[in-house]
C-alpha cells in the first residue's frame, strides 16, 4: 500500500523543468478547487451608491444587485427636480424623446395640414403706409426730379429688404445691400442719361452677372446657392424697376401714385376678394380722373390709374402669399404694390402723353 495521498496528475516536462499547473480561467479554480481571493479579484464590484428604480432613493452599496444580473437590469435615469410653483405655465413644452428628434412644425406647415388658405393679406396698417408713401411720391414728382429721389430711395430699400424676408431669408445683409446698391446705381444712371429707360435695363443686366459671380464664390450647398441667386436677382430687379418712377413723366407719376394709394386702401376693406378687387380698380380709376384734372392727362388718367392699380394689386397678392409674417406685411406688403406699378406708370404715361 502506498501511504501517500493521491495528488493531481502533473504533466511531464521533457526538458527537465519543474512541472507547471495548467492555467485556469480568471476567477475559477482547477478541477473543482476555487481560490476565493482570485475569484474576488476578477469579479465585478459595485462601487458607490445605487438608485432604487421606483422612488429613486439612494441605497447603501451593501444592497447592490448581483454582478451577473446588474448589467442586464435596466436602470431608470434620475428625474429632474420639481419646478417651483408657477414655473410650469411659463416653461416651454417638450414632446417625448425619440431617436431622430422631434421636429417643430412651423405656422405655415400647420396651416397647410389643417387645410387653410396660404393667403394672408397685409391689412389696413400696411395699406396706410403704402398710401402714405404713394402720396409722397406724387407730391415729390410735382416738385421736381431730385425731390422725387427721397421717397424713391426709401421705396427701393424697403423693396429689397421685404423680398428677402418674404422668401424666408433673414438676415440676408449681403443680398439686401446688393439689391439696394443696384437700385442706387440705376438711379444714378437714369440721372446721368437724361432719364433714359435703357439705364434700368443695363443696370439689371450688370447686377444679374454680379449676383451670379458672388454666388459662384459661395461655399454653400448647390441648392442653397441657387435659391440665394434667384432671391438676389429678383430683389435687385424689383428695386431697380422701381426706378421707373424716375424715368416716367412727372404727371404720370402723380396720377399713378395717387391711384395706387387709393387702390390699396380700398383693397384693405373687409370685403370678399372678388368684390374688393373690383372696388379697388374702380376707385383707382376715379382717383386717376381726379388727379388727371390737376395735371395735363385729363380723363385719360382713368386708364393710367386703373393700369397702375392692376399691377399694384399683383404686388399686393405676392406679399400676401405663403403665410407671411407681420414683418413681411410691413416691408414687402408696403413696397411691392408701388414697385410693381412703376413699369405701368412709365409705359402708360408715355402712351397717353
Amino acid at each position: 500500500m502506498n501511504d501517500q495521498p493521491n495528488r493531481p496528475h502533473q504533466p511531464y516536462d521533457p526538458y527537465g523543468q519543474q512541472p507547471q499547473a495548467p492555467q485556469a480561467w480568471p476567477g475559477q479554480g482547477y478541477q473543482g478547487y476555487e481560490d476565493p481571493q482570485a475569484a474576488q479579484q476578477y469579479t465585478q464590484q459595485w462601487q458607490g451608491q445605487t438608485w432604487e428604480t421606483q422612488n429613486h432613493q439612494a441605497v447603501p452599496s451593501a444592497q447592490a444587485p448581483d454582478p451577473e444580473t446588474a448589467i442586464l437590469t435596466p436602470q431608470s435615469p434620475p428625474q429632474r427636480p420639481a419646478a417651483p410653483a408657477g414655473a410650469d405655465a411659463a416653461a416651454p413644452g417638450y414632446g417625448p424623446a425619440t431617436v431622430g428628434g422631434n421636429t417643430r412644425l412651423t405656422d405655415a406647415q400647420r396651416a397647410r395640414a389643417e387645410g387653410r388658405s396660404p393667403i394672408i393679406e397685409p391689412g389696413m396698417q400696411p395699406a396706410a403706409l403704402t398710401a402714405l408713401l404713394g402720396l409722397m411720391l406724387a407730391g415729390a414728382a410735382a416738385v421736381g426730379t431730385y425731390a422725387l429721389l427721397v421717397p424713391l430711395v426709401v421705396l427701393q430699400a424697403v423693396t429689397a429688404a421685404g423680398w428677402f424676408r418674404l422668401n424666408g431669408m433673414w438676415p440676408a445683409r449681403q443680398g439686401i445691400a446688393l439689391g439696394f446698391a443696384g437700385a442706387l446705381a440705376a438711379d444714378a444712371a437714369l440721372l446721368a442719361s437724361g432719364r433714359s429707360p435703357s439705364a434700368i435695363l443695363g443696370t439689371i443686366g450688370v447686377w444679374v452677372l454680379l449676383a451670379l459671380v458672388l454666388q459662384l464664390r459661395s461655399h454653400a450647398d448647390p441648392d442653397e446657392r441657387m435659391y440665394g441667386l434667384m432671391a438676389t436677382v429678383a430683389a435687385s430687379a424689383l428695386a431697380i424697376v422701381a426706378g421707373g418712377y424716375l424715368a416716367a413723366a412727372a404727371d404720370a407719376v402723380t396720377v399713378g401714385a395717387v391711384a395706387v394709394a387709393v387702390a390699396v386702401l380700398a383693397r384693405a376693406l373687409p370685403l370678399p376678394t372678388p368684390a374688393s378687387v373690383v372696388v379697388s380698380l374702380l376707385a383707382a380709376a376715379g382717383a386717376g380722373i381726379a388727379a388727371g384734372q390737376v395735371t395735363d392727362l385729363g380723363t385719360s388718367g382713368a386708364l393710367l390709374g386703373a393700369g397702375a392699380a392692376a399691377c399694384a394689386l399683383i404686388g399686393h397678392r405676392v406679399a400676401s402669399y405663403d403665410y407671411p409674417s407681420r414683418f413681411v406685411h410691413f416691408t414687402a406688403g408696403v413696397a411691392l404694390p408701388l414697385a410693381a406699378a412703376a413699369p405701368a406708370v412709365y409705359v402708360l404715361g408715355r402712351a397717353l402723353a
